[in-house]
């Protein structure tokens, strides 16, 4: 899997497009904003778009889900359980705080292990519930997309509508620790850095 990191929105999100380089299908994590820039990504690299993922469904990071189906159609996916947390209606009033439109609508929803074909790639779905309810990662080989769960040097706030600081901990100690030391972790926002692996926030992680 080639995995392509973007910054985008007014929050800093960190956007991925990951695309299968025999087939040239691709992924969409994350469509935070900025979205021109995307497409022009995608554009430039002859990719075909299979999905948008939401790790979560915070509007700094779904924001510009409409305005990427608009150009390319293709389904969004989350977890199910974030997609019944996002039908809340404490949950619409979360995102109209933030100035946002109504909350995309999800097309598809995914569990834990299932996986999701990108070509002749796919990710597997790590559910880690804290951040919010729904909140899961993503990996693939050696690639971990964390979302808001686990940052460089850094976790995901847990005082939002739906978090668990407990249950952030045992998602990243049981589930994303039990990965091999080598496994690149791709994070939500790049507070710490862009990039960091699972060994090194075993080591260093403050907050763990």
């Amino acid at each position: 899997m080639k995995i392509q990191q973007l910054i985008v929105g007014g929050m800093g999100v960190c956007c991925y497009i990951a695309s299968c380089p025999a087939t040239k299908k691709a992924a969409i994590i994350d469509p935070g904003g900025d979205i021109p820039k995307i497409i022009a990504a995608v554009r430039k690299n002859g990719l075909a778009v299979q999905s948008i993922i939401a790790t979560h469904s915070h509007p700094d990071h779904v924001c510009g889900v409409a305005e990427l189906q608009a150009a390319i159609a293709t389904p969004f996916l989350m977890h199910q359980d974030e997609a019944t947390f996002l039908a809340n209606p404490e949950i619409s009033h979360y995102f109209a705080m933030f100035g946002m439109g109504e909350a995309p609508t999800c097309d598809r929803t995914v569990v834990d292990g299932e996986t999701i074909a990108v070509g002749d790639e796919a990710f597997t779905v790590i559910h880690t519930p804290g951040h919010t309810p729904g909140g899961m990662c993503l990996l693939s080989g050696d690639d971990l997309l964390t979302g808001d769960t686990l940052f460089v040097q850094g976790v995901g706030r847990t005082d939002f509508p739906g978090g668990s600081f407990d249950k952030l901990m045992d998602s990243i100690q049981r589930r994303l620790f039990a990965l091999p030391d080598h496994t690149k972790v791709w994070p939500g926002h790049g507070y710490g850095g862009s990039q960091s692996t699972i060994g090194a926030e075993k080591r260093g992680n403050p907050f763990l």
